[in-house]
């Protein structure tokens, strides 16, 4: 009842993820995010456990092959769960268990790897890592390129209803960290949360690190 990508940009050294469900408040339980050291996604009949088992591997050094062994092995009903680990090099690793619903797929690309369950077509996530690798911009409008193209290609077997969008770049906290957690056209509803929150994200940044030289603060009408 999922699709998620997740990426990583050489450049800039910040790693994200984007996802679109039928389930309420997805962006709340299945995507994990360890600052510099990679993502795990955790989705179908989903464990939130095991991303944050896999946060703690990333930042033990753990590469993805590694991580994604661990989990299984961990996991008390490994046939239920779709997951996918993106590491701190880009390299990625997939998982699909024999229970996974409907039509479903993992796809590795380079610095990204996507899934999905429930799925209307099974081209719809070789379309979103083929968008992600071709896409220019930064991660996040690469990340929602990538998604809007899954949606395009017949998304999910139904209608989607919740969305986030997470990045994080050299701070501790995701500078990016976007939701909808239910409406009719979530992807939609994201993109334009993603339109009006840009121009601002680097003001919030500055407040955090270096709130003497934010130019923004105070400004009316703008909040903290």
């Amino acid at each position: 009842m999922t699709f998620s990508i997740a990426g990583f940009c050489r450049d800039t050294g910040q790693f994200g993820s984007a996802i679109s469900s039928s389930s309420i408040c997805v962006a709340s339980r299945c995507p994990f995010i360890a600052p510099g050291k990679g993502v795990v996604l955790t989705q179908n009949v989903t464990n939130p456990e095991l991303g944050l088992q896999g946060v703690e591997l990333l930042q033990q050094g753990l590469d993805a092959e590694q991580i994604l062994a661990r989990l299984v092995e961990r996991e008390a009903y490994p046939e239920w769960r779709q997951l996918q680990v993106l590491d701190a090099q880009g390299r990625s690793a997939v998982y699909s268990g024999t229970e996974t619903l409907g039509i479903h797929d993992t796809q590795q690309g380079r610095d990204c790897v996507a899934g999905g369950n429930m799925l209307a077509d099974s081209e719809v996530i070789r379309v979103m890592v083929a968008t992600f690798e071709t896409h220019e911009g930064e991660l996040a409008e690469r990340l929602l390129a990538a998604m809007d193209a899954g949606l395009a290609a017949g998304g999910e077997m139904g209608p989607v209803f919740s969305a986030g969008l997470k990045v994080t770049d050299r701070a501790n906290w995701p500078v990016v960290d976007l939701r909808v957690d239910w409406n009719i056209s979530p992807l939609s509803e994201l993109r334009m949360i993603w339109d009006n929150y840009r121009p601002q994200r680097d003001a919030y940044v500055c407040r955090a690190q270096r709130p003497d030289q934010s130019s923004s603060y105070g400004v009316p009408g703008d909040q903290r």
